[in-house]
């Protein structure tokens, strides 16, 4: 058994200065000094007579709150009993979106550990990474996934794996039949770390963000209450994995927070998305652009009267897929940005201010700005980068592009906004996604969202690739709809098209149809893949 008194400091240790956090925003979010925030998503949950309530819903079985606290105690009592745990202690999780994957979670960071969350798709290699980063040497891996994790258990690192889901005498399961269903929170301070999350890796390699205790009840006192209004009869559903902050969120924190019931996919293609919206009669869904233009082709009448609301994140959302989800379901998205940095979405709309296109406003509890390359603001009506601060902010681990990411106070995002007169926030491009071709200014989404309105295009990017006579062009790398086939003459009629769409400099001087594009684990978009590939062409 652990000792209670032992405290691991390596998080703390490797927190960036003082100097270099971003200001923190928390006026109105007053939590006490000492906080595990899972006694207050769970415990005090359960307390308010929600104990028999639904909470987690998966195809084959459905947990109270009451039996997901009791999981919950099992595994701590195992973390610390039997695999000597202690606070401050990384525990690395790898399962897909499943009861037990919650209840890990919780777990780890209800007994004080810091939980590492990582995608059921990375493989070894990619789990080392992170295994090393974060001096991880505990581990709770689905045992349908242990292969990889396995093959990440290098010599040296001194990583214990325990199995969880399957029938070996040492898996979790067996483990926590030995065990109460009793647990006290272990009793951290508010500003303890209880996660770290690993960026998607769109930019390259993976960072490590540090997130507090306070840091997941704030983005569910912001956005979850202030814009989504979530409530304790929804019923969740969505696509992004548990290890990606957008599906922790939309998963886990927000339905806990209000005592509501979250549907959990250990498998959400469309196809299996749409499924289980029609029969499981979710009321918020959450899920990527290309999710719901791939499902608009396959709706029938009713498949979504359930939902309320929907909610898109994770690369920007066109237009086109805007008004065609409406115009088909009547439910209005959501759009938003949010960021592992930031935990969770910060800007957005609520569904009566949503303006089509636009990404929206600062969430209530954030305030976002406009600055030109020297860091200096900009009025509205210009266009420049995003610069963005809140109750939650970047902290990389022991990581020196904390000094990219935080200037003066402010969270730099990477990203190039228009601000209308309103204050509402345009999405151009990635900051290093912005095309400059013969001295002009060319947005890659805004060239997607024009291709996206032709018949035969089921995806796209737009990427620079070097050009001889222009120095950078617009190419497009283009996923059909069958039965189009490509070659030249699409070739030609979907420049043509987007010419007519838009100023006729933007369109796509070059274009290469593809069988898909590269992605993150979480559906991200690697348009640094496609960049090195325009390049790769022209050497």
């Amino acid at each position: 058994m652990a000792d209670p008194a032992s405290f691991d400091t390596f998080a703390s240790d490797n927190l960036p200065p003082r100097k270099q956090w971003p200001d923190l925003l928390l006026e109105g979010l007053d939590y006490p000094d000492q906080l595990n925030c899972v006694t207050v998503l769970l415990d005090d949950r359960v307390a308010a007579s929600d104990a028999s309530r639904p909470c987690l819903v998966s195809l084959t079985e459905t947990w109270s709150y009451a039996d997901l606290r009791d999981r919950v105690n099992r595994i701590a009592n195992v973390l610390t009993h039997q695999l000597g745990m202690i606070r401050g202690n990384r525990v690395l999780l790898r399962a897909p979106n499943t009861p037990m994957m919650v209840a890990a979670y919780l777990a780890v960071i209800k007994a004080g550990g810091i939980a590492v969350a990582t995608m059921p798709l990375l493989r070894a290699g990619e789990l080392r990474t992170i295994i090393a980063k974060a001096h991880i040497t505990l581990a709770l891996c689905d045992y349908r996934l242990l292969a990889d994790l396995e093959a990440a258990q290098t010599a040296g690192t001194g990583l214990h794996i325990v199995a969880m889901g399957g029938s070996a005498d040492d898996d979790l399961l067996a483990r926590m039949a030995q065990e109460t269903d009793d647990f006290d929170a272990c009793p951290t301070r508010a500003d303890d770390v209880c996660l770290i999350a690993f960026t998607s890796g769109t930019t390259g390699e993976p960072k490590g963000t540090m997130h507090f205790h306070r840091d997941m009840l704030a983005t569910c006192d912001t956005y979850a209450a202030q814009v989504l209004r979530a409530r304790a009869d929804d019923v969740f559903i969505g696509s992004p994995p548990i290890a990606f902050t957008f599906g922790l969120g939309a998963a886990v924190l927000f339905p806990l927070r209000v005592g509501a019931s979250s549907i959990l996919l250990e498998q959400a293609s469309p196809d299996q998305l749409l499924d289980a919206i029609r029969t499981l009669r979710p009321t918020v869904c959450f899920t990527a652009p290309t999710a719901y233009r791939a499902i608009l082709g396959k709706l029938q009448a009713g498949d979504t009267a359930s939902l309320r609301v929907c909610v898109s994140a994770g690369e920007t959302l066109p237009k086109p897929t805007w008004d065609a989800w409406h115009a088909a379901t009547g439910v209005r998205i959501l759009d938003g940005i949010g960021s592992t940095e930031m935990l969770h979405i910060f800007i957005g709309a609520p569904v009566e201010k949503v303006r089509p296109g636009a990404t929206g406003i600062p969430v209530p509890g954030y305030e976002a700005k406009l600055i030109d390359e020297q860091g200096n603001d900009l009025p509205r009506g210009s266009t420049g980068r995003l610069a963005v601060r809140g109750p939650t902010g970047c902290r990389y681990l022991a990581d020196t592009r904390q000094t990219h990411y935080v200037q003066n106070g402010w969270n730099i995002t990477g990203d190039t906004y228009h601000q209308d007169m309103d204050g509402y926030f345009w999405f151009q491009a990635r900051s290093d996604d912005m095309i400059l071709s013969a001295g002009y200014n060319i947005s890659g989404p805004e060239v997607e969202a024009a291709l996206l309105t032709h018949p035969a295009v089921a995806e796209c990017a737009v990427v620079a690739a070097p050009d001889a006579d222009r120095g950078m062009i617009a190419k497009a790398y283009v996923v059909l709809i069958k039965p189009y086939e490509a070659g030249p003459d699409l070739q030609r009629a979907l420049q043509d098209h987007v010419k007519a769409e838009i100023a006729p400099y933007k369109y796509p001087r070059s274009i290469e149809f593809v069988q898909s594009l590269p992605r993150t684990g979480t559906g991200k978009l690697q348009r640094f893949v496609l960049r090195q590939q325009a390049a790769a062409v022209q050497a």
